[in-house]
């Protein structure tokens, strides 16, 4: 009787340090300052890297999320960003400091090789970035996640839909992270809807990963045709969404993510969306 209650008491006293470690967590974050509300760049891809980023600058944020496989300028052959050369980079990098933006990530299209890999990496790391954003190969996980340990850079685990992305469901994303140090994840808020998985499940299974985040909205679930709405629009409740990550103590960029093309451009979407997070934020305590 008396090793049952001392068992209880440590349970008890397990649980009351775990509760009193998760609540200094979280009121250590303030997302007004520890979220980084940016712009993945897909979202003006129709356009050219220097007008893209004029458009960011528009929006009035800072950080963005550059991809590797779109056009970037008419004078560098509109090349995409895996086929320039180093000097190529650096002018990209040059325009991007020149509007004082921030690029802490950049998004890999991959490839089924190590040497595709590592060419993307190097390019990364060029860029200065914290962790790229990629769906790495389930065969390539092991060699992957010692090339990133090699770079000093990690690996931002997305996911697109059912029949898309092995990923689809973060069941897969968490296995992958077993053993594999240098992986965490990148959300994309409106892509699990197309595969019937609530978001906001799948950001609380994924609690402790996120390393970041693709603000998007979609009109409804279980449908992997549909493009994405405003950000607020659709089914995905983002208040509940934004606790959750105030709760779990997260701490990074926020990358508004449009798939859809608007016409003329996305930017009066995007300054929509930016209104509607500002509002949401705001709200939190």
């Amino acid at each position: 009787m008396k090793k049952t209650i001392n068992i209880l008491v440590c349970l008890a006293l397990f649980f009351v340090a775990s509760a009193q470690r998760s609540k200094s967590k979280n009121a250590s974050v303030n997302p007004l300052k520890d979220w980084k509300l940016g712009i993945a760049l897909w979202t003006f891809h129709t356009v050219s890297f220097s007008q893209a980023l004029d458009k960011v600058d528009s929006a009035g944020v800072k950080y963005i999320e550059p991809n590797n496989f779109t056009k970037t300028l008419p004078e560098l052959k509109d090349s995409s960003l895996m086929q320039l050369s180093p000097a190529g980079i650096a002018k990209l990098k040059l325009l991007i400091e020149q509007r004082g933006l921030k690029c802490e990530s950049v998004y890999l299209a991959g490839g089924n090789t190590i040497d595709a890999w590592k060419k993307q990496f190097e390019m990364a790391r060029q860029f200065g970035v914290q962790f790229v954003t990629a769906e790495p190969p389930v065969d390539m996980w092991d060699s992957i996640d010692s090339l990133a340990g090699m770079y000093q850079i990690k690996v931002a685990i997305h996911e697109h839909w059912k029949g898309m992305s092995h990923y689809w469901n973060p069941d897969t994303t968490l296995l992958a992270m077993q053993g594999h140090p240098n992986f965490g994840v990148c959300a994309d808020l409106g892509h699990w809807p197309k595969s019937g998985i609530d978001p906001l499940d799948a950001v609380k299974k994924l609690s402790g990963h996120i390393i970041a985040i693709h603000l998007k909205d979609i009109a409804a679930y279980n449908n992997p045709n549909l493009v994405d709405v405003p950000v607020g629009t659709g089914v995905i409740d983002f208040p509940a969404i934004f606790r959750e990550l105030k709760k779990q103590g997260f701490k990074g960029p926020i990358y508004i993510e449009r798939d859809a093309t608007d016409q003329p451009s996305n930017l009066p979407s995007v300054i929509q969306e930016i209104k509607y997070y500002n509002e949401q934020v705001n709200k939190l305590k």
